[in-house]
């Protein structure tokens, strides 16, 4: 048995529950804990414990990030989360169960500024650093004991330290010798946690747990596999891999190694993010094709954030749509040029939008987003509409006067409309 101590990381042939070295409790033990070098590192309720670190005075209140009370949750911290309240909830519903939660608005910029400070810590440990998000990303350590001088477990736990002490949030950690059982393992101690899953106790921990357990498994899914006879992952474990194939395609191969704990994916440091986007679920499903320009526009002004705060442009704009009886719409547009601007964002998916909401169907979500990205270098220039270096010159300075001056600072006339519109 080897067992880490996650404060003072002292690492020791032994089995305790407190530190000999330190005293402390925030141990982890496990036979293979030496050996173990793949991880997934989650920061914890990530834009909620940004905002309670910039105003302590939120430091013990119920704090939900997300928009107003036609919005939806963007996340939440723990303690909201104690009351029911989730991520993607619809915001009434979310201060229905908790009428007390204290909501900000989401701000993008300071959470990627969070982001890029914790990617930057990683890159010290390991080259073989995959971003899942902004809040998460896979390591593999393989190596790294020679270069450190401490066990790749040990590494991860002075990660987290750091993090907490000079980001100013908290991360949980799993620790694998695969991704897929990494990421199990990083849910299993939330918050400020640390987990091991070796390949050896994969099939006994999975075999009693609801297949909907399984990473990438969602409700929808869960019910379906449900009707079809299968409830817990041991069930999965006992299927025969062609009846698997024959009722789910691929993805039937795929749930009978994860099954097992079996994953053979690399972390692969050149797997880009695909794209970046928004979106919003509302309050009451809608028709009415100037109320879904005004969630548009929003939704255009996020993405953009987004986009611009990760320092990537985007070639295509995709719309996505949700009718009031779950049937997704998406409709996608190339543009001549990249962009990351909210403008041509919207502008672009203006008509897709109009081509959709003829007022015959009712909406209950819609999104916006860029994909093709590739990295920002300067606003290109667009000869069959030669305004658009005009418009990019005028969101860039309403970009600095946001940043100085607050989000309000500067408005369109559309956001001005729309704000009045929320007043009113």
């Amino acid at each position: 048995m080897t067992t880490l101590c996650r404060d003072c990381l002292a690492v020791k042939t032994e089995d305790f529950d407190r530190c000999p070295a330190c005293g402390r409790l925030r141990t982890v033990s496990h036979p293979a804990l030496s050996s173990l070098t793949i991880a997934h590192v989650d920061c914890d309720a990530f834009y909620a414990s940004v905002e309670k670190r910039d105003n302590p005075a939120l430091r013990d209140k119920p704090l939900i990030v997300g928009g107003g009370t036609r919005g939806v949750v963007t996340t939440c911290c723990y303690m909201a989360r104690l009351y029911g309240v989730r991520s993607a909830m619809p915001m009434f519903k979310a201060l229905k169960l908790c009428p007390e939660a204290v909501v900000v608005p989401p701000d993008f910029r300071k959470y990627h500024e969070a982001g890029r400070a914790i990617r930057a810590r990683m890159d010290a440990l390991t080259p073989l650093v995959q971003p899942v998000s902004i809040d998460e990303a896979y390591l593999d350590l393989s190596g790294t004991e020679r270069l450190h001088g401490v066990v790749p477990a040990a590494s991860l736990a002075r990660l987290a330290l750091e993090v907490e002490q000079q980001v100013g949030v908290t991360v949980s950690i799993g620790l694998s010798a695969n991704k897929f059982l990494a990421k199990t393992a990083s849910e299993l101690d939330k918050p400020r946690g640390f987990a091991v899953l070796a390949p050896e106790d994969a099939e006994a921990f999975l075999a009693d747990k609801p297949v909907g357990f399984l990473h990438g498994v969602g409700p929808k899914f869960a019910e379906s596999l449900n009707r079809d006879g299968f409830h817990t992952v041991e069930d999965l474990q006992r299927a025969e891999l062609k009846d698997l194939i024959r009722g789910y395609g691929e993805t039937g191969e795929w749930l009978k190694r994860c099954a097992h704990g079996r994953d053979n994916r690399k972390v692969n440091p050149h797997d880009d993010r695909k794209s970046v986007s928004s979106e919003t679920t509302f309050f009451e499903d809608t028709s009415d094709l100037a109320v879904l320009e005004d969630h548009l526009w929003r939704l255009s002004v996020k993405t953009a954030d987004r986009a611009k705060a990760e320092g990537v442009v985007g070639v295509v704009v995709t719309l996505k749509l949700k009718t009031s009886d779950f049937k997704p719409v998406t409709r996608r547009l190339s543009l001549h040029a990249p962009t990351q601007l909210a403008q041509e964002v919207f502008r672009t998916a203006r008509p897709l939008l109009a081509k959709e909401a003829t007022g015959r169907v009712r909406y209950r979500l819609i999104g916006v987003g860029l994909s093709g990205l590739s990295a920002y270098k300067a606003d290109s220039v667009d000869l069959i509409d030669p305004k658009v270096a005009k418009r990019a010159a005028a969101e860039r300075a309403s970009d600095k006067a946001r940043a100085k001056f607050g989000r309000d600072a500067v408005m369109t006339g559309r956001a001005a409309k729309m704000a009045r519109k929320d007043e009113g």
